[in-house]
């Protein structure tokens, strides 16, 4: 017979030494200002962002450990960077995110604590696996990005702010500003820190009442 939910409560889930929880999606602040931490440039691929590989391969359940390989490829220093300087956000130029459907790829900018990339385009399957883990993809004009990159060369730790509720995103040295545009549910999982299930799993009680009503 199907656990009862206080049996499922008493159940210990026994997990071996590379095998860790998965991180649990948090609700995005309404409006994030950070410093750029990585800028790449077009076609940036799934293999650039987390890379495969034997020395990897092992700890593909444990998403911390992932982590410290995120963007190792375009820059070696970038991991240890992260861990002095803090997070923020990455910048890249057109088809971010192309090549393989790799979901460690969102998983591991999700765990490293970045909450948002801008691009003028991404690649549909990174797009969506990282909304599904509370990143932010920004999708701006080819003519913001290229002032944004212009910023960049200036002052690497140039500053932008996003705010998801006004869907705006603004180069604070500049002070241009340009709106994004998001799906209005995955927008609601973000401020919410929901994916898919969690989203179901908040109607639960809206789901049960139409089913005793059917």
């Amino acid at each position: 017979a199907p656990a009862t939910p206080e049996e499922a409560d008493r159940v210990e889930v026994l997990r071996g030494p590379n095998i860790k929880p998965f991180p649990q999606t948090q609700p995005l602040p309404e409006s994030l200002e950070a410093k750029v931490m990585l800028k790449v440039g077009d076609n940036i691929t799934t293999d650039h962002i987390m890379p495969a590989g034997a020395k990897i391969l092992p700890y593909r359940s444990n998403i911390p450990h992932l982590s410290q390989y995120c963007f190792a490829v375009c820059d070696e220093s970038f991991p240890e960077r992260i861990k002095a300087e803090g997070k923020g956000f990455i910048v890249g130029g057109a088809n971010y995110g192309q090549g393989s459907s790799r979901e460690h790829a969102a998983w591991a900018v999700a765990g490293y604590g970045f909450k948002a990339v801008v691009s003028s385009f991404f690649a549909d399957i990174f797009k969506n696996n990282a909304l599904n883990n509370c990143v932010l993809p920004v999708v701006v004009s080819d003519g913001f990005l290229a002032s944004l990159f212009s910023t960049i060369n200036a002052n690497p730790k140039a500053e932008v702010t996003i705010d998801l509720e006004a869907q705006t995103i603004t180069n604070c040295a500049t002070g241009e500003q340009e709106h994004f545009d998001i799906n209005p549910y995955k927008k609601g999982c973000l401020l919410n820190g929901f994916d898919d299930i969690d989203f179901l799993l908040s109607k639960t009680d809206d789901i049960v009442a139409w089913e005793n009503a059917h």
